[in-house]
């Protein structure tokens, strides 16, 4: 087996009903993207699901991968303490991905955990895969500050692993893409904010992956953008593999882009 889908996807926690209470349904088009993507991963039926999060535990030199058998989170940070999940974690996958890594000089690995609990990152896509399905474990990655290349290199070991073991594994990348869309937005605006936008959902829909490692990382921190290194690691999985690419959303009215594309048949 192997990875068999990728998905693309942004993490507002808006998109919960109970969080965004009426406001989730400005970005419509992006909410109808995430149920169809869940809806997928539902039919089929992930052993795992390998979860990358620039919200989940960061370094500037290292790839940290959530240890132990599993966790917990919720959204009380966004009022909606009640809206809860828990997840058990692929603990054989994690032991087989962090030898990988070493092998190749990849600084990854289980330690320095800052917080057990589950970010929003994860959680967001997790709401919606789990109206669908529930019976997978998860193994959840954090991003670091090395270069986009070295992302790459961390995906192609996620595939080598779900190949080495047998799993049935789907592949969430989760990431917002730029903060600087409009001027009363989170961050301003930047003319470089909507140019990435442009950009990236051009490049991811696609599947022109080495253009990913072809931005200017200085392009980058201007547009403010969130989940280009998550992008960069599924462009490793899917490294050499043949499949469908679809453009399913891209919506950014409250300042914050937010684009969904997949990536099946592969």
């Amino acid at each position: 087996m192997g990875i068999t889908a990728a998905y693309m996807v942004p993490h507002p926690p808006l998109i919960v009903p109970e969080v965004g209470r009426g406001e989730e349904k400005k970005i419509q088009s992006t909410i109808d993207a995430y149920q169809h993507v869940a809806e997928r991963i539902g039919e089929l039926k992930p052993e795992t699901i390998l979860l990358i999060s620039p919200h989940q535990t960061m370094y500037a030199d290292y790839f940290h991968i959530s240890p132990g058998k599993g966790a917990a989170g919720d959204f009380g940070q966004f009022r909606a303490a009640h809206v809860r999940m828990d997840v058990s974690y692929d603990v054989s996958y994690v032991e087989e991905l962090c030898k990988r890594a070493g092998a190749l000089g990849l600084p990854a690995g289980t330690a320095g955990e800052r917080a057990k609990q589950l970010d929003h990152g994860t959680m967001v896509p997790l709401y919606f895969i789990n109206q669908y399905w529930k019976e997978y474990q998860l193994v959840r990655i954090g991003l670091s500050g090395l270069s986009f290349s070295r992302h790459y290199v961390l995906g192609r070991c996620l595939k080598e692993t779900a190949e080495a073991l047998g799993r049935r594994a789907v592949l969430v990348a989760s990431g917002d893409l730029s903060h600087r869309l409009k001027a009363d937005g989170p961050y301003g605006y930047q003319k470089e904010g909507p140019e990435y936008d442009e950009r990236i959902m051009d490049v991811m829909g696609r599947a022109d992956f080495k253009e990913l490692l072809r931005f200017p990382e200085s392009f980058c921190e201007k547009a403010g953008e969130c989940g280009h290194r998550s992008f960069t690691i599924l462009a490793g999985a899917l490294d050499g593999t043949a499949g469908t690419a679809r453009r399913l959303s891209y919506e950014g009215p409250f300042g914050v882009g937010y684009g969904i594309c997949a990536y099946e048949n592969l």
